[in-house]
């Protein structure tokens, strides 16, 4: 299936999903959200695939969700960005197959949260993260993070909204290499490839213990829109 803002290309065992709003720097608007959740729910039932690899149209991997949409009172607005919000989150903490983020520049607020949702982290040197919408009103994703980076280094990133680099999040364990930009993709495919040698039915047995095992609360979208302050407020 085409999509508008979602580039998806099926290489052997692994789909490559590139978030592609360059413009907007890949912001998670509720057409792109849709169109996640639709192309993984059409790879979930795919048996040819096995790994998803998930990367943004250069210059930025993700600035988190369009805040240009937050604002709008009219009602079939605000229920379609709370159901999109809902669907998305559940989708990526749900999704029974390995995904690995190729995070090729800022991964901002829920791009932060993408990449976190995913199984394996790769980040190019000009990576930056962090969770600004702290400051404007909106709940972090905290559970996942803390799974992955550990409480205290979460509370912190989640709590003060600071930026840190490639090589902080390395060293915090966020992610699991570093590599220059133009090797990105190529590092991690490779991961991809890597975990596709597997059996697809033993690699959903795992995906599944680490769904069960890390049961995160999720926040639902009406929750996470109630303290949105409006630009400039």
């Amino acid at each position: 299936m085409t999509y508008e803002f979602l580039l998806c290309e099926r290489r052997d065992k692994v789909a490559l999903l590139t978030l592609n709003r360059p413009d907007k720097r890949n912001a998670l608007s509720i057409a792109l959200r849709n169109e996640i959740d639709q192309c993984l729910a059409e790879i979930e039932e795919e048996d040819s695939i096995s790994v998803v690899v998930i990367t943004g149209a250069e210059p930025s991997f993700c600035a988190g969700f369009d805040r240009s949409e937050f604002f709008s009172q009219e009602p079939a607005h605000l229920r379609a960005l709370l159901v999109s919000t809902d669907s998305f989150h559940l989708r990526l903490m749900n999704f029974p197959k390995p995904m690995v983020a190729a995070i090729n520049g800022p991964a901002m607020g829920g791009g932060l949260d993408l990449a976190v949702l995913c199984d394996v982290r790769v980040a190019s040197e000009n990576a930056v993260f962090s969770h600004p919408e702290i400051k404007f009103g909106a709940p972090t994703l905290f559970g996942p993070l803390a799974e992955i980076i550990g409480g205290g280094l979460a509370r912190d990133l989640c709590l003060s909204g600071r930026r840190i680099d490639a090589q902080e999040a390395h060293r915090i364990d966020l992610v699991s290499s570093v590599v220059p930009l133009d090797r990105l993709l190529d590092e991690a495919m490779a991961v991809a490839n890597s975990i596709a040698e597997a059996p697809l039915v033993t690699l959903k047995r795992v995906k599944g213990m680490i769904i069960e095992r890390y049961c995160w609360r999720y926040v639902s979208g009406e929750d996470i829109f109630a303290g949105l302050q409006p630009p400039g407020s």
